[in-house]
């Protein structure tokens, strides 16, 4: 093939879609997920006993949950295991019939399992695969293309922008069991989109991935979504691509939405201090009338200053030393993340 060029953040669930001008890719509306979990006690008298009468207990995996994503947006959906992402996005994907309460994915209802509804999405799953084993790339991409009854014509179209976006090109004959993780997860990106879907659900589309594959997988999704206008609902424990890829966050924990908003936003309410660092001239300066000071070598140093305190820290700092260099930042995202989900503990 020839390569062709809780204190849960208040926030409004039609702000951003109403801004943008934009309609509604999903809807959730009071949506909860309740599983009947099987318990029983230890030892062999319990386990006699559950044969005759099984105990179930009532679990919560999702609890209310109201959002709204406009069409062409790029969502970032935050959690630790077990918070209820996988679940939610199952529910909006048709997967899962919720409990109670409503979701809806460009007008249609999910769990109906509509034609109209599934040409329209996709669902790329780090540890699910579309792709058959033993047979090459390119059979499983025909097969879809039946499945999917796209035509010839907008196959071929699609594949090669496809080919060209992932440089697939010399991956397509070979059998998927001969490609490594990263070969495959592209492929498994591509077979996915290959009947051109308006939403895009990836849940963890870059796990166990090593940083270069990360970063083009990052760059490829950007490319889809700027030339397509898909939207793209993100679930990813690697803070990388949330940065990289998402304005908007939601961060769900325990079932709940404790924050949905722009990421900065998320930044300034939930972090306490920023990381001041210099590099001085003269290595034996004495700096320990300065503040909380976390790291020093001999030319290098770094302080811990709460937010408020940062601006008349930086002068006192440019006013009174010879420095060289001076950064001031944020804790890492992981961190901002971590305390929202204390705050809800």
């Amino acid at each position: 093939r020839e390569k062709k060029p809780t204190q849960k953040v208040s926030c409004s669930r039609s702000t951003i879609a109403d801004r943008n001008n934009m309609v509604a890719a999903v809807l959730a509306d009071g949506l909860h997920k309740t599983y009947q979990v099987p318990v029983r006690g230890a030892g062999i008298q319990a386990a006699l006993k559950s044969l005759v009468h099984r105990e179930t207990e009532a679990v919560q995996a999702v609890k209310n949950v109201n959002l709204e994503i406009a069409e062409g947006e790029v969502v970032g959906f935050l959690g630790p295991n077990g918070a209820g992402k996988t679940t939610t996005i199952k529910m909006l994907t048709g997967l899962l019939h919720p409990t109670t309460g409503i979701a809806q994915v460009f007008g249609y209802q999910p769990a109906k399992r509509e034609h109209q509804f599934l040409m329209q999405i996709t669902l790329v799953m780090g540890q699910r695969n579309q792709l058959l084993w033993d047979i090459p790339v390119i059979d499983s991409f025909d097969r879809n293309r039946v499945i999917y009854k796209v035509s010839k014509t907008d196959y071929e179209k699609t594949l090669d922008e496809l080919v060209a976006l992932l440089d697939l090109d010399s991956l397509l004959h070979k059998p998927v069991r001969n490609l490594s993780l990263g070969e495959r997860m592209k492929c498994e990106i591509a077979v996915a989109l290959l009947h051109r879907p308006r939403m895009l659900f990836l849940d963890e589309p870059t796990i166990g991935l090593d940083v270069t594959m990360q970063r083009k997988l990052r760059e490829f999704i950007t490319q889809y979504n700027q030339q397509t206008g898909a939207t793209v609902l993100l679930t990813s424990h690697y803070m990388a691509d949330v940065q990289a890829l998402c304005k908007r966050v939601i961060v769900i924990h325990h079932g709940s939405i404790l924050f949905d908003g722009y990421l900065d936003h998320l930044v300034q309410r939930f972090t306490a201090h920023k990381t001041i660092s210099i590099k001085l001239s003269d290595p034996l300066v004495d700096l320990s009338g300065y503040g909380e000071l976390i790291t020093r070598s001999e030319e290098q140093a770094a302080f811990r200053i709460p937010n408020r305190e940062a601006a008349n820290f930086t002068s006192r700092l440019l006013r009174d030393l010879d420095i060289v260099d001076l950064t001031v930042e944020d804790p890492p995202i992981e961190e901002i993340i971590e305390s929202v989900f204390n705050q809800s503990a």
